[in-house]
């Protein structure tokens, strides 16, 4: 006989037989009858080839070979269901390895705050993050480099599903000198004359065109004549005199004395942070990270007095083809 015959139910009898040392009992304890019990154990011993029990009326005890049989026994048992519990947690989610993208403006909206939450409901995956552009994120996940991403502006994308978490009005960013600083609302037409100092159309395309869409509703497109890669830097060119910029809301957190940042008078546009990836996936570790994304932003953006909050279906669209 074959060592592939025996089968875990073997195993399990004879872990529960040599446990009791009684075969009535571990009948009972495996809710079976004794007869087909002891009939399995000695099919254990013939596929082995060697008696695992010594059995007399009055007991039951293990030969040299069945408390060495026992330990590997239970080792086996124990390995499977290891094995079997870590299948069902990465098909839950629950493990893994997850790399995911993001803006560096992000950091200034819930997502700090939804990855801490993420990391205590799933502290075995593997999360390794990296900070660039939106358009560069978007490239990494339909390269596969990149499971998830959150972009700013990137709107639809070829091969990506997208879906808006959290949206927030642009402010003019003015240096303290400026004309109009101390001010809580200006108009984007106040800006027409003035220097702006912006970040590449590279970076990604639909968040550079919305604000500067701000400005041709009244009729000019900025004169961009200095660009940096990061807000911060940004701010700090403008709070020196370079320019003018427009940007979204959260950057007032980082704007410095030096800096102004004025609301803008009936400017419906507004930007938006996105959660991004490839469509069609259907991994566990990305469908959970998702969903705590999707929540996480929900709840922020609840708790916040006077926040619009995105309603789940209508912020999620698919990719044009």
């Amino acid at each position: 006989m074959d060592e592939r015959d025996v089968e875990l139910r073997h195993l399990r009898y004879f872990v529960a037989v040599a446990e009791e040392l009684h075969f009535g009992r571990a009948a009972e304890r495996l809710h079976l009858a004794q007869p087909p019990l002891s009939q399995q154990i000695r099919r254990l011993e013939e596929i082995l080839g060697y008696p695992l029990f010594l059995r007399t009326s009055r007991a039951v005890r293990l030969t040299a070979a069945g408390e060495v049989f026992l330990e590997r026994a239970r080792r086996t048992l124990r390995s499977v269901r290891e094995d079997i519990e870590e299948a069902r947690s990465i098909g839950r989610g629950d493990e893994g390895f997850l790399r995911v993208g993001f803006i560096g403006s992000s950091m200034l909206t819930p997502l700090p705050a939804m990855l801490g939450r993420y990391r205590s409901l799933y502290p075995r995956v593997q999360l390794q993050l990296s900070e660039s552009y939106t358009a560069s994120i978007a490239q990494s996940l339909n390269r596969g480099t990149v499971d998830a991403g959150f972009l700013r502006d990137g709107g639809p994308t070829e091969g990506l599903q997208i879906e808006a978490l959290f949206s927030e009005p642009f402010v003019a960013v003015l240096p303290r000198t400026h004309r109009l600083a101390g001010r809580s609302i200006i108009s984007t037409a106040d800006l027409r004359d003035d220097p702006f100092v912006f970040f590449s159309p590279t970076a990604g395309a639909l968040a550079y065109e919305k604000p500067i869409s701000l400005c041709q509703i009244h009729g000019f497109r900025p004169r961009v004549v200095q660009e940096a890669p990061q807000w911060l830097t940004i701010l700090r060119l403008v709070g020196a005199g370079l320019g003018v910029s427009i940007a979204p809301a959260c950057v007032r957190q980082i704007a410095g004395a030096d800096v102004w940042c004025p609301g803008l008078r009936g400017a419906r546009v507004r930007s938006d942070i996105e959660l991004a990836y490839r469509r069609g996936e259907d991994r566990a570790v990305v469908r959970a990270f998702a969903a705590v994304a999707r929540e996480s932003f929900r709840d922020a953006v609840r708790a916040k007095t006077g926040a619009p909050v995105i309603p789940e279906r209508a912020s999620q669209h698919r990719a044009s083809r």
